[in-house]
């Protein structure tokens, strides 16, 4: 997919150890970008930025900790000097029946994928907001749409994102773009943390028979963020051809 080339440009991509964090930093790397990798597994990153050979930068942090994400814009403007797109990524789907003992999956969803966003933004929005403004790409999910039995607390959470997605596309326009992706199958290891097994394995069948691949995600982000900037893809849709 054709893109045009943004030198000296900068995007910072939360949960970009694997899946779609890591193509889409693939993407925007080839695509002119200098990105700054967030992820709790450092050694991922550091090896993906070696890959990248563009002065991307590898940074450890987790979006639950407000204090490493604000450790992480600082090494950000120091060393790369401004923000032009920022990927909100990181997120878990911990799917399975609604009952107390999920009680910990439905807080680590809520962390990770609501708040996480909302802290990550809220850290990184003074970078974004200079030097004319940027994109601010929010992962959501089909499950921001549609919802199903056993996906209640993950598709609240991506209703809440993309609830919370407008409210700013509305007031941070002009000068930021809001940018919603919203991904059905795609192979990630989005399917690997479900800690209720028959969930689990359901899911498994369901993405090996149909996935996408992050590849496809990640050009359609690329695509989005390299438009001219009277132009705003505010929400995406993307789901495999043949998923219900």
């Amino acid at each position: 997919m054709p893109t045009s080339k943004d030198t000296d440009k900068v995007a910072v991509i939360t949960g970009a150890s694997s899946g779609i964090g890591a193509s889409t930093a693939r993407a925007l790397a080839a695509a002119g970008y200098t990105v700054a990798l967030i992820a709790r597994r450092a050694e991922r990153i550091e090896a993906l930025a070696g890959e990248l050979d563009n002065g991307s930068i590898a940074i450890a942090a987790d979006v639950t900790d407000r204090d490493t994400l604000v450790a992480a814009a600082g090494r950000v403007e120091k060393e790369l000097g401004r923000v032009d797109v920022l990927l909100n990524n990181a997120g878990v789907m911990l799917l399975g029946p609604f009952d107390a003992e999920r009680k910990d999956d439905y807080k680590q969803m809520l962390d990770v994928n609501l708040l996480g966003a909302i802290t990550a933004t809220e850290v990184f929005l003074p970078l974004l907001r200079a030097d004319g403004g940027g994109d601010l790409v929010n992962l959501s999910s089909v499950a921001g749409r549609t919802a199903r039995p056993g996906n209640g607390v993950y598709a609240a959470t991506k209703w809440g994102l993309n609830g919370w997605s407008e409210a700013l596309r509305q007031e941070l326009q002009p000068d930021v773009r809001v940018i919603v992706i919203e991904p059905g199958a795609v192979a990630t290891e989005l399917t690997d943390h479900i800690t209720h097994e028959e969930t689990k394995r359901g899911a498994e069948k369901m993405y090996e028979q149909m996935a996408i691949t992050p590849e496809d995600i990640a050009e359609i982000i690329a695509f989005a963020v390299t438009r001219p900037k009277s132009v705003s893809l505010n929400e995406i849709l993307v789901r495999p051809t043949v998923q219900p």
